[in-house]
């Protein structure tokens, strides 16, 4: 059993447990865990969805921001009065109405303080409030100061009004809104975003005008669908004032199913006069110095040849002004802006997600037309309200007025029963048959109100209301008057905070992330590899890469011509094949570095051939059991650094190298064995495989094969008129095309034998 303070539970072995307020046994309750924990997670649930995350429809506040507005009203922080230290209304909030911590509130408070955060923001700061860079860069709340904006009163002025409903605060000693009677959707103007359990929202800022436009719209055709609504209103209008890109009929659909997401651009021009690209606007929520690192990391990675430098020219006149510096006049700058905006956050995607919390009380995702049509009845009910208060007021003063007529016409008999009576009140009361309230309000006059230009004021006065009481009458029972009422008053408010639209909507290209190849010059290179895996690049392609120093214990194994700015592979012995780009390749000016310190290869294993070129480039690939096959250099890229299975090699074999195929048709195969058997036939006799083991090449029998006896040493591809030089210890022969047909035969046969002393080949070179 666990008990604090008065609190028990009791749980048991059967997965039920007690509880017990009055730690008496007569008002145990037993509840099963199951259902205890499942209760509680969704009253847990709901309370962070309802008075925590999510914003009500009617003001558009959550309730930290809500009880934040009316502590600072409590306070007479106006727009007109002096400022206030943020402590002191942090201290109010979180002591009269939000019992959370005071960092909580303040950076609530500091949002709706931010210009570049709220569209038309509620809080009013003075001091150090964020920055667009760093929005939590705010000075801490001893040190600023704020008060409420103009905008503010848009959801303060009518509280008094008997428009609202009262709750008791945490600890039941004071009253708070419920909420506030807003006279605009601000749920649309500010929008609003938050994360509750198992949902969030994301509702996008707009503008005062269209939306008022709509609205007022909206009262005269109330079965108007969304996209008669976006005739006014054709997308958010965020605080800064980038530009948003996505199609009209996309946003449309946004606003027809309350999900969806916008793209945003920032704004930017070409100076021809200094030659640098200026950005003035950025996107919703974007930092300039994020933006200018992610630049200067494609920098650094040299991804951007074509910018020289960056710098941030920002400052209290320009918010934001980055400049961007090509290398020269002819770089392509709209191609260089359209990678930017792909690949950095000079452009971005806002999420959209109209979840609020309806009149209901229940949080639901809203479309456009429900949202406007739900605040109007909002609006409805707290105008009815509000003319309602009025003229219960007015009628209890019209009452009191008829009173204190009745004693100014009686003034003589009034003074005298004042003036003899005990209990004057009663005694008025009966008299002139009158109410308590009445002769209350005789009986506190003050006796300079008793002259006769003070009757006249109370006709007058009389006169005032009695007209007032007839309109409100009017409009209470006519449902054309109160929608009138309703439009004159939202074009009133709305004139005062009108302003032009910021997010311009603009119809542009789309952003396209530039290939990273086409960025790097095309310059001749030679890669080498040597026998123990190590790999090195030279510029151009007359190196010759026996005559380069290697590391004690190494020699040249492979070397391969090719572009800097293409791709290489790298074929292992168990016939696996990895690609590398080749401007990553170290120089040859010294030993290059090892490949298993970029790749993955399997253990045991051993790089075998390097080979570059294009994408439809053929080559001829084998293993030493004399199978082997066509690919196109495509086929054999690879992604990571484990490659990927090329060539299937029988038991006991080994990869032995890639081949160049300059001409299919008129190119030959020349296959030489460890037993001095070798092999011409024309290189389009095999087949074109993506992967795979291939067909026969040289006649070995599987057995020798597999036991190592007879294997196949070295393969070329000889092109037309080409020779062939056969190494062969220190001695070597040359053989011309009229000589490479004595050793011609069909794919697959066992090939004839070289002359004595030449029959244990090393390896065949190409000559001219």
């Amino acid at each position: 059993m666990l008990c604090v303070k008065n609190y028990c539970i009791v749980v048991h072995s059967n997965g039920f447990f007690k509880t017990n307020m009055q730690l008496s046994t007569e008002s145990l309750e037993t509840l099963q865990l199951k259902k205890f924990t499942e209760k509680s997670y969704l009253d847990y649930a709901m309370y962070v969805i309802l008075d925590r995350a999510l914003p009500f429809i009617g003001d558009g506040l959550k309730p930290v921001q809500r009880r934040i507005i009316y502590a600072m009203s409590e306070l007479s922080l106006s727009a007109s009065s002096k400022f206030k230290k943020s402590a002191r209304t942090v201290g109010d909030v979180i002591g009269k109405f939000h019992p959370h911590g005071d960092s909580a509130a303040y950076e609530a408070m500091v949002l709706m303080a931010q210009d570049f955060s709220y569209r038309y923001p509620l809080v009013d700061g003075q001091g150090n409030w964020g920055s667009i860079d760093d929005p939590k860069s705010f000075a801490a709340m001893r040190y600023t100061e704020s008060r409420l904006t103009r905008y503010a009163d848009i959801l303060l002025a009518e509280v008094s009004m008997g428009t609202i409903d009262w709750q008791a605060n945490f600890d039941g000693t004071l009253q708070e809104p419920v909420s506030l009677p807003a006279r605009l959707p601000n749920i649309l103007l500010n929008g609003g975003s938050g994360i509750a359990v198992g949902m969030s929202t994301d509702i996008p800022p707009h503008n005062i005008s269209e939306v008022t436009d709509a609205l007022i719209y909206l009262l005269d055709y109330k079965k108007a669908e969304v996209a008669d609504l976006f005739k006014f209103i054709n997308g958010p209008d965020y605080p800064t004032g980038a530009e948003i890109i996505t199609p009209k009929e996309d946003i449309r659909k946004i606003y027809q199913t309350g999900v969806g997401s916008i793209k945003v651009r920032a704004v930017w021009q070409y100076d021809k006069r200094e030659a640098v690209v200026v950005i003035t606007e950025l996107p919703y929520q974007t930092s300039g110095a994020k933006v200018l690192e992610q630049i200067a990391s494609q920098m650094r990675d040299k991804k951007l040849p074509m910018i020289d430098d960056l710098r941030d020219e920002s400052d209290h006149e320009q918010p934001i002004r980055l400049v961007i510096v090509p290398r020269s006049n002819r770089v392509d700058i709209e191609k260089m802006m359209l990678h930017l905006f792909a690949t950095t956050d000079l452009e971005k995607n806002l999420r959209i997600n109209m979840n609020v919390i309806g009149l209901n009380g229940k949080p639901q995702v809203k479309n456009l037309k429900a949202i406007l049509l739900e605040w109007l009845e909002f609006r409805t009910i707290l105008t009815r309200k509000r003319l309602e208060f009025r003229l219960d007021r007015i009628n209890g003063r019209l009452h009191i007025l008829d009173g204190l007529l009745i004693a100014f016409l009686n003034i003589d008999e009034v003074i005298a029963i004042i003036r003899n009576e005990d209990k004057p009140k009663e005694q008025l009361s009966q008299r002139f048959k009158i109410s308590v309230e009445q002769a209350d309000a005789i009986l506190n006059l003050r006796l300079r109100n008793l002259a006769k230009l003070e009757e006249i004021k109370i006709k007058s006065e009389q006169k005032q209301l009695s007209a007032e009481k007839t309109d409100i009458e009017r409009i209470l029972s006519s449902k054309a008057r109160l929608k009138t009422l309703l439009k004159k008053e939202i074009k009133q408010v709305a004139a005062e905070f009108a302003d032009a639209r910021r997010s311009k909507l603009i119809k542009r290209q789309l952003a396209v992330q530039i290939d990273p190849t086409s960025l790097i010059p095309a310059e001749n290179i030679s890669i080498i590899l040597s026998e123990k895996g190590w790999i090195r690049a030279a510029k151009g392609h007359e190196i010759e890469p026996e005559s380069l120093n290697y590391k004690a214990g190494d020699k040249f194994m492979s070397f391969t011509r090719g572009k800097s700015n293409q791709a290489s592979v790298v074929l292992d012995s168990t016939g696996k094949i990895y690609t590398l780009a080749n401007n990553t390749l170290p120089s040859a000016r010294g030993q290059g570095e090892p490949l298993t310190g970029r790749l993955d290869p399997p253990p045991g294993s051993s790089f075998v051939a390097v080979a570059s070129g294009l994408a439809e480039d053929l080559f001829v690939t084998a293993s030493d059991a004399g199978y082997g096959f066509v690919s196109r250099f495509s086929a054999m890229l690879s992604r990571g650094k484990s490659g990927k299975n090329f060539l299937k090699l029988p038991e006991n074999a080994r990869a032995l190298s890639l081949e160049k195929i300059k001409d299919l048709k008129t190119d030959n195969l020349v296959i030489v064995s460890n037993e001095g058997r070798m092999l011409v036939f024309a290189v389009d006799k095999l087949p074109k495989m993506a992967r795979g083991k291939g067909n026969k090449m040289l006649g070995i029998p599987a057995a020798r094969a597999k036991a190592r006896e007879e294997f196949v040493v070295d393969f070329k591809v000889v092109p037309k008129n080409m020779n062939l030089k056969i190494i062969s210890g220190k001695r070597h022969l040359t053989l011309k095309p009229k000589d490479l047909a004595r050793f011609t035969g069909e794919r697959g046969r066992r090939g004839n034998k070289l002359p004595r002393g030449l029959q244990k080949v090393d390896r065949l070179i190409i000559e001219q």
